[in-house]
């Protein structure tokens, strides 16, 4: 086994532990792989649609739940075209009991992002919140089945001016 297949083998978990699976199981239905609609807007109402594909599965030891997001997916890819380059990114999430809530971290190179979130369960799905540079940003799963979810992006600015920055429309990927 190389290196690459052992850091996979240790960070990645077939299953929650048994004594965190209640508290993780919102996260249940996203397991596996999705096909996504992402729509961005601009603060003048602007919008560009691009395509993408997220991954989530279990993590150290079933502790945790990551995830991978592509956008635009791979298969949109033209080798060599920097206007398709787009992001990789990676969050972490797990259940804090000091604080009886999820921590989430949004990892994102392309833009050197790195946020810290705090979140809950919903009626529907969760949703976490995070306060960046001045802007409040809260990320929002929705209608979650194991079929499809929607996910939205809201962003509160410094100057008090709220608005909605993105939104995906999530369709299980065949066989995923």
């Amino acid at each position: 086994m190389d290196v690459t297949e052992r850091v996979a083998a240790v960070f990645t978990s077939a299953r929650p532990r048994p004594e965190l699976a209640a508290r993780l199981a919102v996260f249940e239905p996203l397991i596996g792989s999705w096909d996504l609609v992402v729509r961005d807007y601009d603060e003048n109402g602007g919008v560009r649609t691009t395509d993408a594909e997220w991954h989530f599965g279990w993590a150290l030891d079933g502790r945790a739940v990551t995830d991978i997001w592509i956008s635009p997916s791979r298969a949109s890819r033209v080798e060599g075209d920097s206007d398709t380059d787009g992001e990789w990114g990676m969050s972490l999430r797990f259940y804090d009991p000091g604080i009886d809530a999820f921590r989430s971290t949004w990892l994102g190179p392309g833009r050197g992002w790195v946020i810290p979130f705090v979140g809950k369960q919903t009626e529907n799905g969760f949703e976490i919140e995070a306060d960046t540079d001045g802007v409040q940003r809260r990320w929002i799963f929705t209608d979650l089945t194991t079929e499809s979810f929607s996910w939205r992006a809201e962003e509160t600015l410094p100057n008090g001016t709220p608005f909605v920055r993105q939104r995906f429309t999530a369709t299980r990927t065949v066989g995923g």
